[in-house]
């Protein structure tokens, strides 16, 4: 059992230092190309970000633990909201003060919708999968081109070029990190499920979908640290609509993913409702203050104990 757990530890290690090196090599090598800077944002560091929650949902679709799969996405999108916002808004109020941010919420509300959907049907097949990552490209592109700019602070920092001998260091290194950590991750996580006699959904909605977002998590503490809040609202709803569309989308596309039916009737309704509540708190109060940040953990912590 000590085995299992330092395994587990050594995964989440393993997938938060590699989705870092992966997506400091990907902004260089796509400087060298001359992206724009938005487009990297969008594209690279994106889907970079979002690569621990891919690998792991890939490695559980194939090895036979789907609801591992599907409850890291669902999990990964509560905690987001719940976890990850109520952290940075008890350090430091959000203020919504993103552009374009009722667009981009309004795209996460529709995937959001669409995974309730997905979950009554009982399945996510390869058409489907194909259907949504499809939109999630059509989204992508739109944003590309409605939202050119002059370049902002944060996009001025992804202008990155490094030695090529390190680029490719740094994007082979993340990408084996990723996957040996994927690894390491779903069979400890399934270890411990069965000794414990927990579910794998429940492993996959609490455990795999934390751990898979720590760099979310510790991206938006260090910006709530620096009284730069609002980048963890911007990177918790893009986060969200790349889980689903993106993350699930491609995971389906490899292996048919069934949903569960508990998940399908309260989980995931669960998360269709915090990213309601989210919505009408920004548009009603304009902000996330402190005290709605704790309440936020307060309610996360419940969900958590309800679950276990």
């Amino acid at each position: 059992m000590l085995f299992n757990f330092l395994s587990l530890a050594a995964g989440l290690a393993l997938l938060t230092l590699g989705a870092d090196f992966l997506v400091r090599g990907a902004i260089s090598f796509a400087n060298r190309l001359g992206m724009p800077p938005l487009l990297i944002g969008l594209t690279v560091v994106g889907f970079g970000t979002s690569m621990p929650e891919l690998l792991v949902s890939l490695q559980a679709a194939l090895s036979g633990s789907p609801a591992i799969a599907v409850g890291n996405v669902v999990g990964s999108n509560i905690a987001n909201i719940l976890l990850i916002l109520g952290v940075s808004a008890a350090i430091s109020p959000i203020a919504a003060r993103i552009p374009n941010l009722k667009r981009d919420m309004t795209m996460m509300l529709t995937a959001a919708l669409i995974m309730l959907g997905l979950g009554y049907w009982g399945v996510v097949n390869f058409w489907t999968g194909l259907a949504i990552f499809a939109l999630l490209a059509a989204y992508l592109a739109w944003v590309t081109r409605t939202d050119r700019r002059c370049m902002t602070t944060e996009e001025a920092e992804l202008v990155v070029k490094l030695a090529g001998w390190k680029e490719a260091l740094y994007i082979l290194g993340g990408l084996a990190g990723l996957i040996f950590g994927a690894s390491l991750l779903i069979d400890a996580a399934t270890a411990i499920a069965r000794e414990f006699g927990i579910s794998e959904a429940v492993i996959g909605l609490t455990i795999v979908a934390v751990g898979t977002s720590l760099p979310e998590l510790a991206t938006s503490v260090v910006a709530a640290f620096r009284r730069h809040a609002e980048i963890a609202l911007g990177n918790v709803v893009g986060s969200n609509i790349f889980n689903i569309l993106g993350i699930l989308g491609l995971t389906a596309i490899v292996v048919p993913v069934p949903v569960e039916a508990s998940m399908a009737t309260f989980d995931i309704p669960f998360m269709v409702v915090t990213t309601l509540a989210l919505i009408a708190l920004i548009l009603v109060a304009g902000r996330v203050n402190r005290i709605a940040g704790l309440t936020m953990l307060a309610v996360y912590t419940g969900y958590v104990v309800w679950l276990l």
